[in-house]
């Protein structure tokens, strides 16, 4: 198919919504945009999908959130039952739409018969390693974009040892991706009725516990904090993201006194309002 047959397609689907059709109307007339959205799928790798957020087949959008997943679900499913029983944990960042895609995710590994372990609000990506191991799931996914710039989010992919996808797994995905119909293939079922059937199991502050205490086991000279810490000061920024309430729990526990968090970056946002974008390889993002 031609980058305008796949933009017809979507156009005419009924998985999409009005608003979603209206803003693929809006570029009717717009060629280059149509096939920058069209010509390709989003590439599947061992870090999984990474793109800018807008309706198309080359972007990030619950459509593409649903075929990836249902390609992991297929590809777990392939384990046998055993695998399948233990499940898959999902977390997500501050992003904009991050909390969308994960539940989208979580709905498509439910009705795929695939237990998950979703957590509640948003966690930064070593708890979702953590959970993978914790209780024993097969595998995970964290909505994040990292230190991308706002417009982007991503679709990040774990095994059960809680690393990234082993390449031969990821391979199978993106071959499965290629395969499933972008629509029709996806099996997926209501969000609330997946939890009240406890096909999604919400994890929160227990989950935090667990991980936060496996952090302080890691620990290895307590005693050289304790000798500075009446006078050693530093400055901590989440960049508006995930870390703004476990590390500075972390750095309280480990004996730190002195822990001067950026209130302007504490704020949960998506949009990364006082930095150009949320990387700390760039140097203005520390100027205040």
């Amino acid at each position: 198919m031609s980058y305008r047959d796949v933009y017809e397609k979507w156009l005419s689907s009924s998985a999409l919504s009005e608003a979603e059709k209206e803003e693929l109307r809006s570029i009717s007339g717009d060629e280059k945009e149509i096939e920058s959205r069209f010509f390709a799928p989003l590439e599947f790798g061992t870090a999984g999908l990474r793109g800018t957020m807008c309706v198309g087949l080359h972007q990030m959008n619950i459509h593409v959130i649903r075929h990836a997943t249902q390609a992991f679900a297929q590809v777990i499913l392939e384990e046998g039952e055993k695998a399948a029983a233990r499940g898959v944990a999902v977390c997500f960042d501050c992003r904009n739409h991050s909390q969308e895609f994960a539940r989208e995710t979580a709905c498509v590994m439910a009705g795929n018969g695939i237990k998950v372990r979703l957590f509640e609000s948003l966690r930064p990506t070593p708890e979702l390693s953590f959970a993978v191991r914790e209780y024993g799931c097969i595998a995970g996914v964290n909505v994040t974009a990292s230190h991308n710039p706002k417009e982007y989010n991503g679709y990040k992919v774990y095994w059960e040892d809680g690393a990234q996808l082993p390449p031969r797994h990821a391979d199978e995905v993106a071959r499965k991706m290629r395969e499933l119909d972008v629509f029709a293939s996806v099996k997926t079922m209501d969000y609330d009725q997946a939890v009240s059937q406890g096909k999604i199991t919400l994890l929160g502050a227990e989950t935090d516990e667990r991980f936060l205490s496996n952090v302080m086991e890691q620990v290895n000279d307590k005693a050289v904090v304790e000798q500075m810490a009446d006078t050693f000061k530093m400055v901590y920024t989440p960049f508006h993201g995930t870390g703004y309430q476990l590390i500075p729990e972390a750095l309280k526990r480990l004996g730190m006194k002195h822990v001067i968090c950026v209130p302007e970056q504490m704020v949960i946002d998506g949009n990364f309002p006082t930095v150009v974008s949320p990387n700390p390889e760039n140097p203005e993002g520390f100027y205040l």
